[in-house]
């Protein structure tokens, strides 16, 4: 196989297997444009298939209850800070009503005012000082001590604090909680867990009557949609718990977190989060997927004036979960998320919460990025691999089913498994080697039916051009060895025709001739090999492969004939000479190919049976014949009708071939003529046997009912000189012509 052979039929492929291997570098890629593009791109999917899981049945969860310091919050209790004895005494009622865990998801991080001490402040630094009321004030000032009133409030109950990690170059404030785990130096230079270099948390005093605090920082993704949290996050050498981990560890009653991490390399990867019994699976930092349930509203509201007021029915916050945020213009905590744009930041700590409690957790473990490579480049190489050998539309079928397979797979693992994997990136490799190889291939037809009419154009019709196209048989310049049928068309008395005609008479004359026989081979699958003075050579089973080659090309030399005939009076009319046409065919094998030399090809048939083709258009005149065929052509075609004409030897062969007639079409065939032909056969049969005189009075009385056809006269002269010569009981029936 030629070289350009090889790349061509390798070339598909091997621009799969790059494209795969491109999309997999791309996944571990630095360049900011790829790997936005790739984010953005999984983040739509996730969106998608995340809210595909939703179900419009979804049913509130009783368990967590939040209250809101809403717009009618604020229009009974007065604006937002609120008095922290108010918030003291929101927090007994919400206890008093039986909650279990209360969660602020609120800031606490300044001390507040002391009314009382601010008076005396400003008296002492009056002249004269009012020494009595001076006094009084001081010694009624602890009741004004609303940080102390919410510390006592909060003292002995399960209340978390939130605070927040920040990169701000500021000086940190407040006091951090007790960390959940402290690293020794080399733990901390090790650890995946994202690292927060400063903090705004609650008051020392807050801080240590709380039961536990957990920080509230959230970052969204680089589209400003929340899909994921921190459940951990490290400050120095010290790790500490999210709102929702500490929150869940109290409503469990549970004193300590266990996390549980693995080496990747030079990194401690988190692999998940343990309480009890409960695992939070998370990324390699520490980052939790949020299992959505439902857009905003999803778990049950209180008004927080309602709480301070008794407005509610407090049944509702028996043994429940409260968190208590804000939703009123100007100080809600309002964030987009997959299935809202405008989503409450309270209620994402709820779905955490939630999903801990119930221990199903979606995950995108440490090992997803090895996964979704594996899967990446497993899809990818067997679509590299199948697509180039497919047709267009099996093709098309094919990565559809392929596209499917991975939606669905991704889906499954999503909803029984809760594993989140790579979903867009899959996708958009299947519609990248889909296209690249619809492309190849339009490219590669264009170009391939380029050559072949470039090639094929001037001998096969233009159908014939796009049958071969569509195939993936190499049409080439590469010889080979085939059976076929070979015509030979003639002029006969063309030498005299041409000397009764101008140049340009002739040239018109043979144009149009040429055009109605071409005409006829094309519209009979045949291919033109040349035209040679007042000859035409055509053959069939090349360049397409053709079984009914020898029918094609019986069917095409009746329909010459017919044509010619048709031809003549119309010539005759406009002051041409009449013309008659002989045809004769063969079939056997022979060599085709693309032939000739640097400065000129054809593509052509050659060999003995070419030549034996050739030798028997030549019979035609001499058997009065208009269509001459071989033994090898007539063979199989019962279809027709035949005369059988003679056992020839022709010049330049050794051995004798059969020749016959094509007259008609067998469904056309009159009794005359079937009856006809069996006198003839009886004729021949007499004449082999050297039986001359019922040979002679058989094809006399033919020649009498038939004067116009020459075989019959031939034989008759025939057996008069096989008389005359005596021939012996050896004699074979051969006739052999000695002229071309």
């Amino acid at each position: 196989m030629p070289k350009s052979q090889i790349i061509s039929k390798f070339l598909p492929t091997l621009l799969g297997i790059a494209t795969t291997l491109i999309f997999g570098w791309a996944q571990f890629s630095d360049i900011p444009l790829l790997n936005a593009l790739q984010q953005r791109a999984e983040s739509m999917a996730y969106d998608l298939r995340l809210q595909a899981g939703i179900t419009t049945e979804q049913t509130a969860d009783s368990r967590i209850i939040i209250v809101d310091i809403d717009e009618k919050s604020l229009a009974d209790e007065g604006r937002w800070p609120w008095p922290r004895n108010k918030i003291a005494r929101l927090t007994d009622r919400l206890f008093d009503a039986g909650a279990i865990v209360v969660g602020y998801d609120l800031f606490f991080t300044e001390p507040e005012r002391n009314m009382a001490q601010a008076i005396v402040q400003q008296l002492e630094n009056s002249q004269p000082k009012a020494e009595q009321l001076i006094n009084k004030l001081s010694k009624i000032a602890p009741q004004f001590d609303n940080d102390q009133h919410l510390a006592d409030s909060l003292a002995g109950k399960d209340v978390t604090l939130g605070y927040l990690f920040h990169n701000e170059n500021t000086a940190p404030v407040g006091q951090l909680p007790t960390p959940l785990q402290t690293l020794s130096t080399e733990q901390a230079r090790r650890s995946g867990i994202k690292a927060m270099p400063n903090y705004t948390a609650s008051l020392p005093l807050l801080q240590d009557s709380a039961a536990a605090s957990g920080f509230v920082t959230i970052w969204p993704d680089p589209d400003g949609v929340i899909r994921r949290t921190p459940m951990l996050i490290r400050h120095g050498n010290h790790i500490y718990g999210s709102l929702s981990l500490n929150v869940a560890r109290l409503y469990l009653f549970l004193d300590e977190v266990e996390i549980n991490t693995s080496p990747i390399g030079n990194i401690d990867t988190v692999d998940s989060i343990s309480l009890g019994g409960i695992n939070i699976p998370t990324d390699g930092s520490g980052f939790a997927l949020v299992p959505y349930k439902g857009p905003a509203g999803t778990f049950p509201y209180l008004s927080a004036s309602d709480v301070l007021n008794g407005n509610i029915d407090t049944s509702s916050l028996e043994g429940a979960i409260v968190l208590v945020g804000t939703s009123a213009v100007g100080v809600a905590d309002l964030v987009a998320t997959p299935v809202d744009n405008i989503y409450p930041g309270v209620e994402v700590h709820a779905n955490i919460i939630r999903s801990i409690l119930d221990n199903d957790f979606p995950y995108q473990p440490s090992w997803a990025d090895g996964a979704n490579l594996i899967v990446t480049l497993g899809i990818g190489l067997a679509l590299a691999l199948l697509l180039p050998h497919l047709a267009p539309l099996t093709l098309l079928t094919t990565s559809v089913a392929m596209a499917a397979a991975v939606v669905f797979g991704n889906i499954w693992l999503w909803q029984e498994k809760g594993l989140s994997l790579a979903l867009a990136w899959p996708l958009i490799l299947i519609l990248a080697l889909t296209a690249v190889n619809i492309t190849y291939g339009f490219l590669s037809e264009n170009r391939k039916r380029s050559q072949l009419k470039n090639m094929f154009g001037q001998y096969v019709p233009p159908e014939l051009v796009d049958a071969m196209s569509q195939t993936s048989e190499n049409f080439g310049f590469e010889g080979e060895s085939r059976e076929m049928t070979v015509l030979f068309a003639d002029i006969r008395g063309f030498t005299t025709l041409s000397e009764k005609l101008s140049p340009s008479e002739l040239r018109t004359l043979l144009n149009r001739y040429f055009t109605h026989m071409t005409e006829i081979i094309f519209e009979h699958h045949g291919t033109i090999d040349k035209y040679v003075g007042d000859m035409v050579m055509a053959f069939w089973g090349a360049p397409l492969k053709n079984p009914e080659h020898a029918k094609h090309a019986i069917q095409a030399a009746m329909k010459m004939l017919e044509r010619t005939a048709e031809l003549k009076p119309i010539l005759i009319a406009e002051g041409y000479p009449e013309i008659d046409i002989g045809i004769g065919l063969n079939t056997g094998l022979m060599n085709v190919g693309d032939m000739g030399s640097s400065y000129r090809r054809a593509y052509t048939v050659l060999g003995d049976n070419v030549n034996l083709g050739s030798r028997i258009e030549g019979l035609t005149k001499f058997y009065g014949a208009g269509l001459v065929v071989s033994e090898t052509t007539m063979t199989g075609q019962d279809d027709f009708v035949f005369r059988r004409l003679d056992l020839v030897k022709v010049k330049g062969k050794t051995e004798a071939v059969k020749v016959y007639e094509p007259l008609c079409l067998k469904e056309t065939a009159t009794a005359e003529l079937l009856d006809e032909l069996q006198q003839h056969e009886r004729g021949l049969d007499a004449y082999m046997k050297q039986n001359w005189m019922q040979a002679e009075q058989i094809f006399d009385q033919l020649k009498q009912q038939h004067p116009d056809t020459r075989i019959y006269a031939l034989y008759q002269e025939r057996i008069n000189e096989l008389r005359q010569r005596n021939i012996g009981s050896d004699w074979d029936g051969v006739y052999e012509r000695r002229e071309k």
